[in-house]
């Protein structure tokens, strides 16, 4: 029995190609925009906390971006940390690499023991959908709270780009 070998479209090469070009600019621009003046010592650190989170999706590792929530976390959709680690788990299951673009648009810190995050997240990942792909942008405000040495997510809000977070 023959198998039949598909030649790769234009339509593939263009948006392989431009999918590539997006990703390559939407990261240099994150990389500008976490430029700027010297950061306060926990406004540093909820950075680190960022970019923790960001290696940690990107490498699909799901216990580790679990233990970066409180366990008495709490948003307004009604999630605690257990709906939040079935949606890294959905996420993960559908996608087989995800890229991510983050930029920090604030940080406010109060009593260096907790923060107000407002983050936008571009999410590009390579699935078995029609396209092979799929990409989102969303906005995220977040509260975080320091737990020892760690900064925990306890509560956050979210939505597509354009639309309120909720």
């Amino acid at each position: 029995m023959a198998t039949a070998t598909r030649k790769p479209s234009a339509l593939d090469a263009a948006g392989s190609s431009t999918m590539k070009h997006q990703l390559i600019a939407l990261l240099a621009l994150g990389h500008l925009a976490a430029c700027g003046g010297p950061a306060s010592q926990p406004e540093e650190a909820v950075r680190d906390w960022v970019r923790q989170g960001q290696s940690r999706v990107e490498g699909r590792d799901r216990r580790a971006l679990v233990k970066m929530i409180a366990p008495d976390y709490s948003d307004a959709r009604g999630n605690k940390r257990k709906d939040i680690e079935n949606l890294f788990r959905l996420y993960f299951l559908q996608q087989h690499k995800v890229a991510l673009l983050t930029r920090i648009d604030s940080i406010k810190v109060f009593d260096d023991s907790a923060a107000e995050l407002v983050l936008d997240v571009g999410m590009a990942g390579t699935s078995d959908s029609v396209l092979g792909f799929s990409a989102d942008a969303y906005r995220f405000e977040m509260e975080l709270e320091l737990e020892g040495d760690d900064w925990l997510l306890i509560s956050a809000r979210w939505g597509q780009i354009g639309e309120e977070p909720r």
